[in-house]
């Protein structure tokens, strides 16, 4: 009987120890985790913001090509979500269509933002000389030194 004791006072105590390291190791949530994806936005933004000043630099645009850069700047800034991003317990509590039905009207939303960046890059695109159309191709949009921070472009490795 005496074992039995120790072993359960054993027990409650490694329960015990387990239950405060949890919660000294429990995420931050609340404010500190707004006030750090506010941070990552603005830095994602100012990184936006010098790839693109670093494009128009490398463009060499002349002033009347500055009003075409000033419209596709503004059609395909990136915009900040519409609202509260759902959370995903809610997402886990739809049933199977419901899922599959927001993720396809997520999707038609990419889709016609897409449409509209095209447009803008199709109507500045024209505008720029052979030898810009070359720079762009080269820097823009995942082109040979283009893409997201990584070399050679999109998920291009060697």
């Amino acid at each position: 009987m005496n074992i039995l004791r120790k072993s359960i006072l054993i027990g409650f105590t490694v329960l015990g120890m387990a239950a405060a390291h949890a919660q000294d190791t429990a995420p931050a949530a609340g404010p500190d985790k707004a006030a750090n994806m506010e941070q990552r936005r603005a830095k994602m933004s100012e990184m936006y913001a010098k790839r693109q000043a670093r494009l128009h630099d490398q463009l060499k645009l002349t002033t009347q090509q500055e009003s075409a850069w000033a419209s596709y700047q503004a059609a395909i800034k990136p915009a900040m979500p519409d609202g509260p991003r759902p959370q995903r317990g809610e997402f886990a509590k739809l049933t199977a269509p419901e899922r599959l039905s927001k993720m396809i009207e997520m999707t038609k939303q990419r889709e016609a933002k897409m449409e509209a960046h095209l447009t803008a890059l199709t109507a500045f695109y024209g505008q720029l000389t052979p030898e810009q159309k070359k720079v762009f191709d080269d820097r823009a949009m995942g082109g040979k030194h283009g893409g997201h921070g990584q070399r050679g472009g999109w998920r291009h490795h060697g």
